[in-house]
């Protein structure tokens, strides 16, 4: 609130080029904040006020920034001032935006870092897109295990401005293998004449480089962290990963997969920044797939043209029969995905949740099939719209609608375990598709039921 406040005194600040008072007003918010007020300042405010910015402060606030508007700042810096940003950015924020970059730009910010930061950054580069690697940085506190914890804390207070967290310290042999992490309070309230080695329990968790970004939402959940170690191949430790960067990468996840379930491709960039073309084309694959797909209802229709014809009424129920079984698909795939997700049901539990489906569906199904005999039996007190075998009709809707509700359930459960087991993201199943695939299956259950149960009645043959 303290930024739109603000905006028209920040504004003028930027007009009168007053760089000094900028610096000052916005050092009393967090950088967080200062991001929310760029984004509503105009491309050209952000420039100029972003070139009235120096030293760390203008690092800072550029790391908080949405990935265009760095983008956008980038363009509009001379390369000395660009290589400057470059060089005092975090190592992990500056590979997720160098990552972003094609070859060509990202190699022209390389060669504008000094000496170490650029083989840094050219090693977590090396790592693959998807890793754990990428996620890293290498500043941290590591100790031996024979200092002392007054000899520790005296190197701490010499380092520990160059580390990404202080929350833990690692214990490492003289060839960099981890051997123990410790939190900082161990150290604190331990005896300063000690060694390290008696603080260590050599109970660690930790990541490896090569692991997907993903696997390490579970591992922070699961042990509750705030930074996690990172080895390599053999064993030694290369950087650290702190839960903010792991958020990030969960909210991206949990974005991706929320856009899978609802029937497109996901989006590589935010929705606002994406270019119009690109979002056409990933909405029109699956809408393309879907549409071929309720096809099918058609021709099934089509199929049942001369029941339909014999009894008209059974046409009133479609929607309701395939809207129900769909929105019950959905609602299971919905479920067993987030649970396959955050780790709440593997695969091996597919059986238990197949019971549980058709325990559930059936439930389910006789509560609506219930409801919808009652309507067509109140309904039948004052019209015939249902004819003399109006409780035929109710009881083949309402059998339908158990089927197809109970059908709907056990699709939308199994189908994401199908899917992860072949290797693919279970998200893909998503509730269109589900509900898609239910439509025309659940077709077929209700003129199936129908013509058993209205058989020699409105049905003559």
């Amino acid at each position: 609130m303290l930024c739109k406040l603000m905006l028209p005194e920040i504004r003028e600040l930027i007009e009168n080029r007053d760089g000094t008072t900028l610096s000052e007003a916005l050092d009393m918010w967090q950088p967080a904040d200062i991001a929310e007020l760029f984004a509503d300042l105009s491309d050209a405010d952000q420039k100029a006020a972003f070139r009235l910015l120096h030293g760390p402060q203008r690092t800072l606030i550029f790391e908080y920034l949405d990935r265009p508007t760095q983008h956008m700042l980038l363009e509009s810096l001379e390369p000395a001032d660009a290589g400057a940003l470059f060089n005092d950015m975090s190592a992990d924020d500056r590979t997720a935006l160098l990552e972003e970059l094609d070859e060509a730009d990202r190699e022209k910010h390389l060669q504008t870092l000094s000496a170490q930061q650029q083989a840094i950054a050219r090693s977590l580069l090396h790592y693959p897109e998807d890793s754990v690697g990428r996620l890293m940085t290498p500043d941290f506190v590591a100790v031996r295990p024979n200092w002392t914890v007054e000899h520790v804390l005296e190197h701490v207070r010499r380092h520990g401005q160059d580390s990404e967290s202080l929350n833990v310290v690692y214990v490492v042999d003289h060839d960099m293998h981890l051997i123990d992490d410790l939190r900082i309070r161990q150290i604190l309230i331990a005896p300063v004449h000690i060694t390290i080695e008696r603080l260590m329990d050599s109970n660690y968790v930790a990541l490896q480089a090569t692991d997907l970004k993903r696997s390490a939402i579970e591992v922070f959940r699961r042990y509750d962290r705030t930074a996690l170690p990172v080895l390599d191949e053999h064993h030694k430790l290369v950087g650290i990963v702190t839960i903010d960067d792991v958020l990030d990468v969960a909210e991206q996840a949990a974005t991706e997969d929320a856009q899978k379930f609802g029937g497109l491709e996901a989006l590589s960039e935010p929705y606002a920044s994406t270019p119009l073309f690109t979002m056409v084309h990933k909405r029109a694959t699956w809408l393309v797939i879907l549409f071929l797909g309720e096809l099918l209802t058609a021709t099934v229709m089509g199929y049942f043209e001369h029941q339909l014809d014999q009894a008209v009424v059974l046409a009133l129920f479609i929607p309701l029969i395939i809207s129900s079984g769909g929105n019950s698909g959905s609602q299971a795939a919905t479920l067993i995905v987030r649970a396959l997700a955050v780790g709440e049901i593997r695969l091996v539990d597919w059986m238990k949740v197949f019971r549980r489906e058709v325990i559930s569906g059936s439930i389910l199904g006789l509560l609506l099939g219930s409801i919808g005999f009652l309507r067509i039996a109140t309904w039948s007190l004052f019209s015939d719209v249902y004819g003399e075998h109006w409780a035929l009709v109710g009881m083949a809707v309402s059998l339908s609608l158990v089927a197809i509700v109970l059908w709907g359930s056990l699709i939308g459960s199994m189908l994401p375990f199908a899917l992860k087991r072949l290797g693919l993201d279970p998200a893909t199943s998503s509730a269109p598709f589900v509900a898609t695939f239910v439509d025309v299956t659940g077709l077929l259950i209700y003129f199936s039921i129908s013509i058993v149960v209205l058989g020699g009645t409105l049905l003559k043959n």
